[in-house]
C-alpha cells in the first residue's frame, strides 16, 4: 500500500522557518518523484517545489525561489522542505504528492499526481 505522511507543519513568525518532512513507503523511491504543494483557504492547490532523485532535479514555484529548499534521503524514502525566511503568505496545508518518475508532464500539475499525503498545516504569523 502506497502512503506519504507528511509532518513538520507548525506556527511560525515572519521570518522564521520550518522543515516540512514526507515520509514515503509502498513503493521504490527512485522509481517516483515528489512534489510538494500547498493550499490556502479558498484557494487552489498550487506547485510549490518538486524533486526527481533518480534524475537529480529539482523546480521551485517562483514564489519560493531562494527561500525554500527540497531534498532527499533516499535510504529513508523521506522527502523534505526546508522552508526560511517565511512570509505570512506562506501560510496554507501543505502537501506532498508522488507520481511515476517516467511521467513527464508539469511539474506543477496537481491532476497529473497519483498519490497524496495528508497534509500538515503552516501559519506564519505577522
Amino acid at each position: 500500500e502506497v502512503q506519504l505522511q507528511a509532518s513538520g507543519g507548525g506556527l511560525v513568525q515572519a521570518g522564521g522557518s520550518l522543515r516540512l518532512s514526507c515520509a514515503a513507503s509502498g513503493f521504490t523511491f527512485d522509481d517516483y518523484v515528489i512534489g510538494w504543494f500547498r493550499q490556502a483557504p479558498g484557494k487552489e492547490r498550487e506547485g510549490v517545489s518538486y524533486i526527481s532523485s533518480s534524475r537529480g532535479r529539482t523546480y521551485y514555484a517562483d514564489s519560493v525561489k531562494g527561500r525554500f529548499t527540497i531534498s532527499s534521503d533516499n535510504a529513508k524514502n523521506t522527502v523534505y522542505l526546508q522552508m526560511n525566511s517565511l512570509k505570512p503568505e506562506d501560510t496554507a496545508v501543505y502537501y506532498c504528492a508522488a507520481r511515476p518518475s517516467d511521467r513527464l508532464l508539469t511539474w506543477y500539475n496537481v491532476r497529473t499526481y497519483d498519490y497524496w499525503g495528508q497534509g500538515t498545516q503552516v501559519t506564519v504569523s505577522s
